[in-house]
């Protein structure tokens, strides 16, 4: 009858198996952690111990008894590993990563042990201690296998403790799909693979002979399965490692991935890197902030924590480019509840979607939440900040594309202005603690409609604080202006990126040109940091640095991409290149340079990038004649009295003469 496992066994059993576990763990990680010396001096006191064990092993099969451990037989078990030890050490093998195995490891070995039992052999037939050469040969058959196996263990060793923090890094990770299983891929992977920020999921490839093979543990799987295979592993991105691909083949797939919501990022062949035809900016996310040369600025804690961390916070125009950033950046905030409200249903799935992959991978405790709705509907704005109990409020709703707003002006008034009014209003009515209006440094001395509603939305919300205030309301209000952002929407960075892949021309409005500019990132630490500051309705005004030509943009642009501009010269002759840079002409409403404050009065603040303008207000009596003007006029589309309107209430307002005129005037 068969013996049945006692509760009592089976403890017992599961008890060693444990204490063994713990064991491996215990030595593999001590292992691991030895410095470079010290696995070194490890590795040839075990070649030692295994080239003694190969020399009476040989001895053993070959002569079919025990050696005899006399003074010869001593002297040639000491003298094996003494020759072929300096010959490994020699021949760089001690040098090899062994987590890294490289072809010529084999070949290398060979060498170090043919020399070894070479010279071993040489010495002993000097000393006249006659081997049998057979036992010689054995010898080095078992000297190679010895240490190929004693690196091969070492390996699995190093690997397997590598592994057991795998689904650490898979979690926290920046998590990454290789597209291309070719040299550049396989090179890229293992790149990647030696640090902690970036986790490679597996590889795409069209080639059908590599579907369904593993590469380094990751599994390669064809394009059509990309979706599935994403969310299965929580794709952030897509890595191209195409080198040898067309322009239009990369092209076609950069399009089919970006239609699938994938974040795309091309990366250059190794080779094409060292070789200079294409700079690793190029495929860097900094790379817009070496567009600027300048040093990134680091942010306060304290002032980006003090409105957010453990708070309910909404964000207006949350699909947006500065919108999305300012999501980003407040979820790594932990805030209590983040609430993103836009407009645009594909925008606010995009950015949901980014956001709950954030969260998830790195188990940040927040609520998120989508609402789909405009600042224009002020009774649905009240239920969202009511039923959220909001306590921050950053406004960054706006229409901000210059010639379309001035082609369409009512539209652009009525949700820049009274956008803001229902915005600031709600939030002055409410639990808002903070309010944050996003304006632009088109709102100084504007020639166009849309930097005149941005002045105007200043104006009102400078209006609602103040009747706040006498009120006895505590909601503080503040504003953001700044320049162009890099990267965003409505900045010449992308127009530029997609004209420089597509082989150009890359156009631009006039060689004069010129812009501040801001990374998207800096931009939207700098509103959180202001958020903080503001306490009575000021204005803030970032340091953007000097402002920048944007045709010197394109030219570094161009540059970074490691090709060359061609543009005409001096005499009008155009310069060989390989871009076209083209001129074409101001758009409606811009003007040549930007400006930041309309008067010199600006104060310091606590942050060194944030400034404080003190600028002419309206009171709310006045701003409600302007309000009940411009809704007249927009009621009637009456294109006249709206800039009429905005002539008479923005200081500086000066429409181009295009506009004029359209009017008629």
């Amino acid at each position: 009858m068969a013996q049945q496992s006692t509760p009592v066994a089976n403890s017992n059993r599961r008890n060693r198996y444990k204490f063994f576990d713990l064991l491996w763990t215990t030595v593999r990680g001590e292992i691991t952690n030895l410095s470079t010396k010290q696995k070194v001096a490890i590795v040839i006191s075990v070649d030692c111990v295994l080239l003694t064990v190969a020399v009476w092993l040989s001895c053993v099969l070959v002569l079919g008894e025990m050696p005899v451990f006399d003074r010869d037989f001593i002297v040639a078990c000491f003298l094996a590993p003494a020759v072929t030890v300096p010959a490994l050490y020699l021949l760089r093998i001690y040098k090899l990563v062994v987590r890294y195995f490289q072809d010529d490891l084999w070949q290398q070995v060979g060498k170090a042990v043919l020399i070894g039992m070479l010279v071993w052999y040489a010495l002993l037939y000097m000393a006249q201690y006659r081997l049998p050469a057979s036992v010689v040969v054995l010898y080095g058959l078992l000297a190679f296998m010895a240490i190929i196996g004693s690196r091969v263990i070492a390996r699995y060793i190093i690997v397997s403790n590598t592994r057991s923090g795998e689904e650490k890094k898979r979690r926290f990770a920046w998590s990454v799909c290789i597209y291309g299983a070719g040299e550049a891929g396989r090179s890229l992977a293992a790149g990647l693979a030696t640090g902690p920020e970036i986790y490679v999921a597996g590889f795409v490839d069209d080639n059908p002979s590599l579907q369904g093979r593993m590469i380094n543990g990751k599994l390669v799987i064809s394009a059509d399965r990309l979706d599935t295979f994403g969310k299965e592993k929580k794709i952030d991105e897509i890595l191209l490692a195409i080198p040898s691909a067309s322009r239009e083949r990369k092209l076609e797939i950069v399009q089919e991935l970006e239609s699938k919501l994938f974040k795309v990022r091309n990366v250059p062949g190794v080779s094409q890197i060292a070789l200079g035809n294409i700079r690793k900016a190029w495929f860097q996310d900094d790379y817009m902030s070496q567009l600027l040369g300048r040093e990134k600025s680091v942010p306060d804690q304290d002032l980006l924590r003090e409105c957010i961390t453990g708070r309910s916070v909404l964000i207006s125009g949350a699909g947006g480019s500065i919108g999305s950033e300012l999501g980003r950046q407040i979820v790594e905030l932990e805030p209590n509840r983040l609430v993103l409200f836009d407009v645009s249903e594909v925008a606010l799935y995009k950015i949901e979607t980014e956001l709950i992959k954030y969260i998830d991978s790195r188990n940040i405790q927040v609520e998120l939440v989508c609402i789909l709705g405009s600042v224009l509907e002020r009774q649905h704005l009240e239920q969202v900040v009511k039923k959220f109990g909001i306590e921050t409020f950053y406004h960054a709703a706006a229409y901000k594309h210059v010639p379309i707003v001035e082609h369409n002006m009512a539209s652009g008034l009525r949700n820049n202005v009274l956008g803001t009014l229902n915005a600031a209003e709600v939030a002055a009515a409410s639990t808002v603690q903070n309010f944050v209006l996003i304006s632009t440094d088109k709102a100084v001395r504007p020639t166009n409609v849309m930097g005149a509603s941005k002045r105007l939305a200043e104006l009102v919300v400078q209006a609602v604080c103040e009747r706040a205030r006498q009120e006895g309301k505590t909601t503080r209000f503040s504003m953001v202006r700044f320049g162009n952002v890099l990267g965003s929407s409505g900045s010449v960075i992308p127009a530029f990126v997609s004209q420089i892949r597509m082989g150009g021309p890359v156009t631009l409005t006039a060689a004069e040109i010129t812009r501040y500019f801001m990374t998207t990132q800096e931009a939207a630490s700098l509103v959180l940091q202001a958020g903080s500051i503001g306490r009575d309705g000021e204005v803030f005004v970032l340091d953007m640095g000097e402002p920048v030509k944007i045709i010197d943009v394109a030219r570094r642009m161009i540059e970074m991409a490691g090709l060359t501009a061609r543009e005409e010269g001096a005499s009008g002759v155009p310069q060989d290149g390989d871009i076209e840079l083209v001129i074409t002409g101001l758009r409606p409403g811009e003007k040549l340079y930007e400006e930041l404050l309309i008067g010199d009065n600006v104060g310091s603040t606590e942050h060194k990038q944030i400034m404080k303008a003190s600028e002419a207000a309206l009171s709310r009596e006045q701003i409600q004649v302007v309000l009940n003007d411009l809704t007249n006029a927009m009621e009637v589309q009456d294109s006249r009295e709206m800039v009429e309107v905005l002539l008479a209430s923005v200081n500086g307002y000066q429409p181009t003469a295009r506009m004029v005129d359209y009017l008629g005037g």
